[in-house]
């Protein structure tokens, strides 16, 4: 039996269906959920005929125990703790009876990529729908034993209470819930957020002691097969290329070392799922596998990109970006407008390749044989890893298990499985499990980066002081490029965060891209597009401010215009909005104006502060989230910044988890800051220059900010992403406090003020 709930469905599981899944033991009450959504590329299916019964969150034991399945990626957001808090809020389960189970990779789960901050957005009301659907049924299932109607009876820390003040635990009434019809939608009522325990409330991380304790399993924390061998790869240092000669004699004269093999490479373009190739060196241990792939002597051939220098590179684009290019959003007449200008601010904007360089290199443990394959990894895309595996070792999907550890940080980096792809061939060529380790420097010469962008505005100032028009042209390598070599100028998707969704009642507006090639494998990057987009505009409005001699902030509200939900559609076919209805999520000028307002309370712009200090503004929408930010920086004699203090304000809609919501942009500062301040990937000849943190800096602790104050609007709109939202502003905020301490714009990253 199953029941519509809205885009969900929730049906009783039988107990033997879902031991298969879970590997629970315990009687009890288990509940599945079938997601479906509105968007196409996120439709979530299930199976009611409980075979292999889809989605299955929520078990409550015999003993009162309560499982709640964790089906997203940890890797710091804390989402393994706040979608279960949402379930254990609903349902009136006591936190301390709760344990967290991770899911495998699999499609009865529904969507599990951990990316693009969106895993509350997508689960909030469906999670909730299916714990209020439980404490129904147990609501139901005590009434029943006391032969009393269910409006009597109220489910409370998990305990069901008659009226009469009676009791009966969860545990006694599960097996009796289970017998009972599953409710209709019409009867589920959701909480009021007045009586919320948990949601919006400040609550600490399920691995929070064993992570701090050392207990808590990474990927590379994964000893648990006997006969594990340790494999390292060499790689051409050419993307895509591959290998011409290699002489294995001295790896295998290294102790400890057994066997030396290739793995093919894919050539450019290629996917995002499939492993550089090289040469694959296995050992005992890992000290002899790194030693005796210093010991390969190899000829690496000469790719389709072995051109490639990123100097060059950068600098054609920056010329393409002086020049008309493809228009991808028009309203008005810009050129005219520019032409009747009285002033004209025309600025060029330059951003690096950048790598991911999460704490945690890519790693994974493999087990190939008998024709199935089980990993164990830290990846952001579990059932994308399953379907990768599949293909790369020729069996059925069915076949490969991908158990999820936690991540050690991952930024977009661990959406792809090339790494355990590696894993699993290897394992396979073996004939034992096989651990792959991937060192910091395989890291970064390696990574799927962050696009390089040259970007070119200009903006003209009438008479009478107003802003009348506004010229963006942004070039970068799309991420399709890695894949699909016709792909050369960036996707609707990546033009609206940050470029044509531009939110200001400006009358004349125009953008426009060029083509840019993908010359190295190009990924997403925390926060993507918006990152180089948001650093442009941001600085470029602080400018526009000065010249016209208006406070920045007060610039800012001005060109917001009155109080509205933006309409994109007339002026752009390309607005996306993050793969949600703009009904249901509009662009909100009003939302967008309090977190600017707020943020200037909160932080006391304007204040006084000494020579070589200055704050900077700026504010963006991504990832359906809003948020302000200042920042305020010194200078010293010597060039040093430091960050003394950046204020955030930040509007996700209801603040599931404040205390996540906190830590994440307090984090993103600090990656924020590494970005702007330090990081910078180089290519010659096709190849990374780059390998290590001593010449790929990230920020120090004298570097990132010394005060993170994060300010959360209350709120009962519907909840969006945190993980993503804390990078955009905070870059042209902190580079236009260096230009309030020092008078200096910065043009180009990293910040370079010598």
């Amino acid at each position: 039996m199953k029941v519509e709930i809205n885009d969900s469905k929730i049906y009783k599981v039988n107990r033997r269906d879902f031991l298969k899944a879970t590997s629970i033991s315990m009687s009890g009450l288990m509940l599945g959920i079938s997601f479906s959504c509105t968007n196409t590329s996120k439709k979530l299916a299930g199976n009611p005929d409980f075979t292999f019964s889809p989605n299955l969150f929520i078990s409550i034991h015999g003993n009162g125990d309560v499982s709640l399945v964790a089906h997203r990626s940890e890797m710091g957001t804390g989402i393994r703790t706040s979608l279960p808090l949402v379930m254990a809020d609903e349902m009136e389960a006591d936190w301390n009876r709760v344990k967290v189970v991770q899911a495998t990779g699999d499609e009865k789960y529904g969507d599990q990529n951990t990316d693009g901050s969106y895993s509350v957005r997508m689960f909030f009301t469906p999670l909730r729908k299916a714990g209020a659907t439980v404490r129904l049924l147990l609501e139901q299932a005590a009434a029943k034993e006391w032969g009393v109607d269910a409006s009597e009876c109220k489910a409370q820390n998990h305990e069901v209470v008659h009226s009469s003040g009676k009791t009966l635990g969860f545990g006694y009434l599960a097996e009796k819930a289970a017998a009972l019809p599953v409710p209709d939608e019409s009867s589920i009522t959701l909480k009021s957020p007045k009586d919320f325990k948990y949601i919006t409330k400040q609550s600490s991380i399920v691995d929070l002691k064993d992570i701090v304790t050392g207990k808590a399993k990474f990927g590379f924390d994964s000893n648990h097969l006997p006969n594990t061998k340790i494999a390292v790869v060499k790689r051409n240092p050419e993307p895509g290329a591959g290998l011409t000669s290699f002489q294995a004699e001295k790896a295998m004269a290294v102790p400890g070392v057994i066997k030396v093999f290739t793995l093919n490479a894919p050539g450019f373009p290629t996917t995002l799922n499939k492993p550089l190739g090289g040469v694959v060196v296995v050992a005992e241990n890992t000290w002899a596998a790194l030693e005796g792939r210093k010991a390969l002597d190899v000829s690496w051939s000469k790719g389709a990109n072995a051109d490639y220098d990123s100097h060059s590179y950068n600098n054609g684009m920056l010329q393409r970006a002086k020049t008309k290019g493809k228009v991808r959003r028009e309203n008005g007449q810009v050129d005219k407008a520019l032409a009747g200008a009285k002033k004209v601010i025309e600025v060029d904007y330059m951003v690096p390749l950048l790598s991911h360089a999460p704490m945690e290199t890519p790693c994974a443990l493999a087990h190939v044989h008998d024709n199935v394959c089980e990993v164990w990894a830290p990846v952001q895309d579990p059932q994308g890893t399953r379907k990768a595996l599949a293909e790369a070792l020729g069996v059925d999907v069915k076949a490969v298990t991908v158990n999820v550890t936690l991540l050690g940080g991952a930024f977009g980096r661990k959406s792809k499985p090339d790494f355990v792809v590696e894993a699993a061939l290897a394992s396979k060529t073996m004939g034992s499990p096989v651990k792959i380790l991937w060192t910091r420097e395989d890291d970064i010469q390696h990574d799927f980066y962050h696009f390089p962008a040259a970007q070119h505005l200009k903006v003209g100032i009438d008479a009478n002081n107003k802003v009348t028009s506004w010229l963006h042209r942004s070039v970068f390598p799309p991420i399709g490029g890695t894949s699909n070599a016709a792909e050369k100028e960036a996707s609707g998707a990546e033009l609206s965060m940050g470029m044509i969704d531009l939110p200001f009642a400006i009358d004349n507006v125009c953008c426009e891209t060029h083509e840019a090639p993908a010359k190295t494998r190009i990924g997403w990057l925390r926060s993507v597009a918006n990152i180089h987009h948001m650093y442009a505009v941001g600085c470029t409005l602080d400018e526009v401010a000065h010249a016209r001699g208006v406070d920045p902030i007060q610039n800012v509200l001005e060109l917001l215009g009155s109080d509205r939900n933006i309409d994109f559609g007339p002026i752009t076919s390309e607005y996306w909005n993050y793969g949600e209805k703009p009904e249901d999520f509009p662009w909100s000028t009003a939302r967008f104006r309090n977190v600017i307002e707020t943020v200037k309370d909160k932080s006391g712009w304007g204040k006084s502060l000494p020579k070589g200090s200055g704050q900077g503004f700026a504010a963006h929408r991504s990832f359906l989230t809003y948020v302000a930010c200042v920042v305020e920086v010194t200078v010293d004699a010597n060039n040093k910044i430091r960050i003394p203090k950046v204020d955030y304000v930040v509007d996700c809609g209801i603040p599931v988890n404040p205390e996540r919501i906190k830590s994440q942009f307090e984090g993103g500062a600090a990656f924020a800051a590494s970005l702007a301040l330090k990081s910078e990937i180089t290519v010659t000849t096709g190849a990374v220059q780059q390998s290590n943190f001593h010449n790929y800096q990230v920020a120090r602790m004298s570097d990132a900010p010394y005060e993170t104050a994060v300010h959360i609007i209350e709120s009962n709109e519907k909840p969006t992403g945190v993980g993503e939202p804390p990078i955009p502003p905070l870059i042209p905020a902190l580079c236009n406090a260096i230009f309030a301490a020092t008078g200096k714009r910065v043009r180009q990253l990293p910040v370079r003020l010598a």
